[in-house]
């Protein structure tokens, strides 16, 4: 065996015959891994564990590896999926969906320098603020605006700013833990200021607050509950009440919206969810809310409300470390401007288009797949068409559930439909689905390509039959 390795290639050899990936990847690159590759077959040599070729034949396997090594890295772990899973905004999947318009202005920007922060008008620096302030005061009714990165971190900012190491009440019943186990009083220590529990986890009155209220209260603030809701015995302080007594004391009152949007959604059939400009109304002096939930833009956290307020934010230096880029003010920018026409709102906004497809159009479509679907996974599954209920997602209206329709498949064994759920998973175009109780269901009301989904089934065929004859399971 030892005599054998010592007819191995040498590294330099192997190289001769790799100058097309050292052209593309660099010699560093590919020199490393002709060097890696060349170790293990000699290990696997050494242990018997592959036969003895010709040194033409072992160059020829070794280049091969390392051009596979090459492509398999140069892959992107961040890839588009088909989002199957029945819940619209799913934060694991990117939340929103962005318009057209949106993607186009991204690009444009992103190919050429841009006046991010200059004033094309005096020749000086300026304000990246300026690009989106317009639009979004014109359609929240707010006097100022600023954007940070998410609306964990507008809410940071804005403690930071008006309550760093002051006291700021809050509702027991409006303590919530978002997404990842970030919680409101987390946010609130990290600020860093003093959080007063008000109230009960159901009933909360406004004499509660008054109570709370001392010299070093800095802000009122309520946060809206977007991820759960209490039903039964229950009492909260409506926001006009909590902003006389925050003016009455003179100082500020701001809500945390969280999800947010911009119009009232029940014209879409869906439940009533406060929108920005009537939080402003009803005497919030702050309200912050995110940009890539209900208002199907990027992920971006929004401040709105009154300017003196704004500059104080905006002059605070963690306000730099938080900041947006130029790629999602553009974004932001077009998906607010086609705020402007809420007749074509629907149409041109794909969150607000999966929320309002109908039932009986997603039905269609799943007799239109049923056939192609069944046909790809052989006689060990069973497929049905079958009704589920969409959510919205992302702690974006708890309440509601939309009627939909599903392709459900379910096999005689947990290895075979774990195999299919592994197998949707890698296709080209990444499928993810919902495992429950041995279903694998497909909820149709955000497949938006049917084109390519019944493209790749072919694909997903001969994946399931090579896991079952190299692998027996998933």
């Amino acid at each position: 065996m030892t005599d054998n390795r010592r007819h191995l290639p040498s590294v330099d050899q192997i190289l001769q015959h790799c100058s097309e990936l050292q052209a593309t990847w660099g010699h560093p690159r590919v020199s490393r891994l002709v060097r890696e590759e060349l170790a293990q077959y000699r290990a696997n040599m050494q242990q018997g564990a592959v036969a003895n070729l010709s040194r033409q034949a072992t160059i020829d396997l070794i280049v091969h590896a390392v051009r596979k090594t090459l492509l398999r890295q140069d892959q992107p772990s961040l890839v588009p999926v088909f989002n199957l899973s029945g819940t619209v905004l799913h934060t694991n999947l990117g939340r929103a969906i962005l318009p057209e318009a949106a993607i186009d202005a991204i690009n444009t920007v992103a190919s050429a320098a841009s006046n991010l922060e200059f004033d094309l008008c005096s020749g000086k620096r300026g304000d990246r603020n300026t690009h989106i302030e317009s639009l979004l005061c014109e359609l929240s009714g707010a006097e100022a605006v600023t954007v940070v990165n998410n609306n964990a971190a507008a809410v940071l900012l804005v403690l930071n700013t008006l309550a760093n190491n002051g006291e700021v009440p809050v509702s027991r019943g409006e303590l919530v833990e978002i997404g990842g186990a970030f919680r409101i009083p987390d946010v609130m220590a990290r600020a860093p200021c003093q959080l007063v529990e008000v109230g009960a986890t159901n009933r909360t009155h406004l004499k509660d607050y008054e109570t709370a209220i001392n010299e070093r209260t800095a802000l009122l603030m309520k946060v809206h509950t977007s991820n759960f809701y209490i039903q039964g015995f229950t009492k909260s302080v409506s926001e006009s009440d909590l902003a006389a007594l925050a003016e009455k004391h003179s100082i500020p009152f701001v809500i945390d919206l969280g999800s947010g949007n911009l119009v009232d959604m029940t014209q879409f059939g869906l439940a009533s969810e406060p929108t920005v400009k009537q939080a402003l109304e009803h005497g919030a002096d702050l309200v912050t809310f995110s940009g890539d939930k209900l208002l199907g833009g990027p992920q971006c956290g929004v401040v709105a409300g009154r300017k003196e307020l704004i500059d104080q934010i905006k002059a605070n230096p963690l306000k730099r470390a938080l900041r947006v880029d130029k790629l999602t003010i553009a974004a932001l920018t077009e998906v607010l401007k086609l705020y402007r026409n809420p007749d074509r709102l629907i149409a041109e906004l794909p969150t607000l288009n999966y929320l309002n497809r109908r039932a009986e159009d997603i039905e269609s479509q799943a007799h239109r797949l049923l056939e192609s679907w069944q046909a790809a996974l052989t006689s060990t599954f069973t497929c049905s068409i079958e009704q589920c209920e969409s959510q919205v997602g992302s702690g974006a209206l708890p309440s509601s559930t939309l009627p939909s329709f599903a392709l459900c498949t379910r096999a005689s064994s947990d290895n075979d439909i774990n195999r299919l759920v592994t197998a949707a998973r890698n296709l080209a175009k990444p499928v993810i689905g919902r495992l429950n109780d041995g279903c694998f269901s497909l909820d149709l009301r955000c497949l938006d390509d049917e084109a390519t989904f019944r493209a790749q089934l072919p694909q997903l065929a001969l994946a399931l039959q090579q896991q079952k004859l190299t692998h027996g399971n998933p």
